[in-house]
Protein backbone atom coordinates (compact mmCIF):
# COMPACT_ATOMS: atom_id res chain seq x y z
CA UNK A 1 0.00 0.00 0.00
CA UNK A 2 1.03 3.56 -1.17
CA UNK A 3 1.03 6.44 0.89
CA UNK A 4 -1.95 8.28 0.44
CA UNK A 5 -2.17 11.24 -2.07
CA UNK A 6 -2.20 14.85 -1.50
CA UNK A 7 -5.30 14.76 -4.49
CA UNK A 8 -6.90 12.38 -2.54
CA UNK A 9 -7.03 13.81 0.42
CA UNK A 10 -7.82 17.34 -0.93
CA UNK A 11 -10.91 15.96 -2.76
CA UNK A 12 -12.12 14.49 0.26
CA UNK A 13 -12.09 17.99 1.98
CA UNK A 14 -13.98 19.19 -1.07
CA UNK A 15 -16.08 16.57 -0.70
CA UNK A 16 -17.19 17.34 2.70
CA UNK A 17 -17.63 21.16 2.06
CA UNK A 18 -19.64 20.23 -0.87
CA UNK A 19 -21.90 18.02 1.99
CA UNK A 20 -22.13 21.24 3.93
CA UNK A 21 -23.12 23.46 0.95
CA UNK A 22 -25.79 20.81 -0.06
CA UNK A 23 -26.82 20.67 3.56
CA UNK A 24 -27.24 24.47 4.28
CA UNK A 25 -28.86 24.64 1.10
CA UNK A 26 -31.74 21.92 1.89
CA UNK A 27 -32.09 23.12 5.55
CA UNK A 28 -32.58 26.93 4.36
CA UNK A 29 -35.26 25.28 1.26
CA UNK A 30 -36.79 23.76 4.46
CA UNK A 31 -36.56 26.47 7.21
CA UNK A 32 -37.84 29.06 4.53
CA UNK A 33 -40.44 27.17 2.55
CA UNK A 34 -42.13 28.77 -0.42
CA UNK A 35 -39.57 31.99 -1.55
CA UNK A 36 -37.68 31.89 -5.04
CA UNK A 37 -34.90 29.62 -3.30
CA UNK A 38 -37.07 26.87 -3.54
CA UNK A 39 -36.54 26.43 -7.09
CA UNK A 40 -33.00 24.45 -6.15
CA UNK A 41 -35.30 21.68 -5.46
CA UNK A 42 -36.15 21.11 -8.92
CA UNK A 43 -32.58 19.00 -8.33
CA UNK A 44 -34.20 16.32 -6.09
CA UNK A 45 -37.57 16.50 -6.08
CA UNK A 46 -37.75 13.56 -4.40
CA UNK A 47 -36.07 15.10 -1.33
CA UNK A 48 -38.46 17.97 -1.47
CA UNK A 49 -41.47 15.50 -1.07
CA UNK A 50 -39.82 13.17 1.59
CA UNK A 51 -38.53 16.15 3.84
CA UNK A 52 -41.00 19.43 3.39
CA UNK A 53 -43.80 17.46 5.44
CA UNK A 54 -40.89 17.49 8.46
CA UNK A 55 -40.73 21.45 8.02
CA UNK A 56 -38.41 23.94 9.58
CA UNK A 57 -37.28 21.31 12.54
CA UNK A 58 -35.76 19.96 9.66
CA UNK A 59 -34.41 22.07 8.55
CA UNK A 60 -33.13 23.09 11.29
CA UNK A 61 -30.92 20.02 11.84
CA UNK A 62 -29.60 20.38 8.37
CA UNK A 63 -28.35 23.18 9.06
CA UNK A 64 -26.23 22.43 12.23
CA UNK A 65 -25.37 18.93 10.10
CA UNK A 66 -23.80 21.65 7.56
CA UNK A 67 -21.95 23.03 10.29
CA UNK A 68 -20.64 19.59 10.94
CA UNK A 69 -19.58 19.09 7.52
CA UNK A 70 -17.46 22.51 7.72
CA UNK A 71 -15.84 21.84 10.88
CA UNK A 72 -15.16 18.20 9.90
CA UNK A 73 -13.72 19.41 6.07
CA UNK A 74 -11.30 22.30 7.98
CA UNK A 75 -10.25 19.42 10.54
CA UNK A 76 -9.50 17.13 7.50
CA UNK A 77 -7.30 19.47 5.91
CA UNK A 78 -5.59 20.15 9.15
CA UNK A 79 -5.04 16.62 9.37
CA UNK A 80 -6.53 16.42 12.22
CA UNK A 81 -7.65 13.12 13.79
CA UNK A 82 -10.82 13.90 15.16
CA UNK A 83 -11.57 14.76 11.62
CA UNK A 84 -11.01 11.40 10.45
CA UNK A 85 -12.69 9.88 12.60
CA UNK A 86 -15.83 12.41 12.23
CA UNK A 87 -15.54 11.91 8.38
CA UNK A 88 -15.37 7.75 9.27
CA UNK A 89 -18.68 8.01 11.12
CA UNK A 90 -20.55 10.40 8.30
CA UNK A 91 -19.59 8.10 5.94
CA UNK A 92 -20.74 5.27 7.43
CA UNK A 93 -24.20 7.04 8.09
CA UNK A 94 -24.16 7.71 4.97
CA UNK A 95 -23.71 4.08 3.80
CA UNK A 96 -26.39 2.75 6.15
CA UNK A 97 -28.81 5.32 5.17
CA UNK A 98 -28.14 3.99 1.10
CA UNK A 99 -28.28 0.46 1.85
CA UNK A 100 -31.88 1.90 3.86
CA UNK A 101 -32.95 3.53 0.50
CA UNK A 102 -31.84 0.48 -1.62
CA UNK A 103 -34.15 -2.22 0.38
CA UNK A 104 -37.02 0.43 0.58
CA UNK A 105 -37.15 0.00 -3.16
CA UNK A 106 -35.23 3.26 -4.16
CA UNK A 107 -32.19 0.65 -6.11
CA UNK A 108 -31.04 3.21 -8.24
CA UNK A 109 -30.42 5.83 -5.83
CA UNK A 110 -29.67 3.41 -3.00
CA UNK A 111 -27.69 0.80 -5.00
CA UNK A 112 -25.52 4.28 -6.06
CA UNK A 113 -24.86 5.82 -3.20
CA UNK A 114 -24.18 2.56 -1.70
CA UNK A 115 -21.35 1.91 -4.11
CA UNK A 116 -19.87 5.50 -4.00
CA UNK A 117 -20.30 5.79 -0.10
CA UNK A 118 -18.57 2.23 0.18
CA UNK A 119 -15.86 2.89 -1.82
CA UNK A 120 -15.08 6.66 0.20
CA UNK A 121 -15.07 4.74 3.37
CA UNK A 122 -12.49 1.87 2.03
CA UNK A 123 -10.29 4.72 1.07
CA UNK A 124 -11.03 6.71 4.61
CA UNK A 125 -9.94 3.50 6.60
CA UNK A 126 -7.04 2.68 4.46
CA UNK A 127 -4.22 2.37 6.88
CA UNK A 128 -1.97 5.47 4.55
CA UNK A 129 -4.81 7.70 4.79
CA UNK A 130 -5.40 6.93 8.61
CA UNK A 131 -1.68 7.26 9.63
CA UNK A 132 -1.59 10.92 7.79
CA UNK A 133 -3.60 11.55 10.49
CA UNK A 134 -2.17 9.88 13.16
CA UNK A 135 1.12 11.53 12.38
CA UNK A 136 -0.89 15.22 12.04
CA UNK A 137 -1.92 14.82 15.48
CA UNK A 138 1.32 13.43 17.03
CA UNK A 139 2.87 16.40 15.35
CA UNK A 140 0.38 18.78 16.88
CA UNK A 141 0.36 17.07 20.44
CA UNK A 142 4.62 17.78 20.19
CA UNK A 143 4.30 21.30 19.05
CA UNK A 144 2.00 22.00 22.18
CA UNK A 145 4.14 20.25 24.43
CA UNK A 146 7.12 22.31 23.09
CA UNK A 147 5.24 25.51 23.32
CA UNK A 148 4.45 24.66 26.94
CA UNK A 149 0.51 25.11 25.80
CA UNK A 150 -1.19 21.89 28.06
CA UNK A 151 -4.28 21.78 26.03
CA UNK A 152 -2.70 19.16 23.36
CA UNK A 153 -5.96 17.96 22.34
CA UNK A 154 -7.41 22.25 21.16
CA UNK A 155 -6.44 22.12 17.26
Amino acid sequence: MGTASQRGLKSVGLFLFFGAAMTFLAGTLLIHPGTILDRAWVLNPVAQRELARFGKPLGIVFVLLGAVFVVAAIGWLRHRYWAWRLTVVVMAAQLVGDLINFIRGDHLRGGLGFLIAGALLLYLVRRDVRVVFMIGNRALETRNRRSGNPASYVS
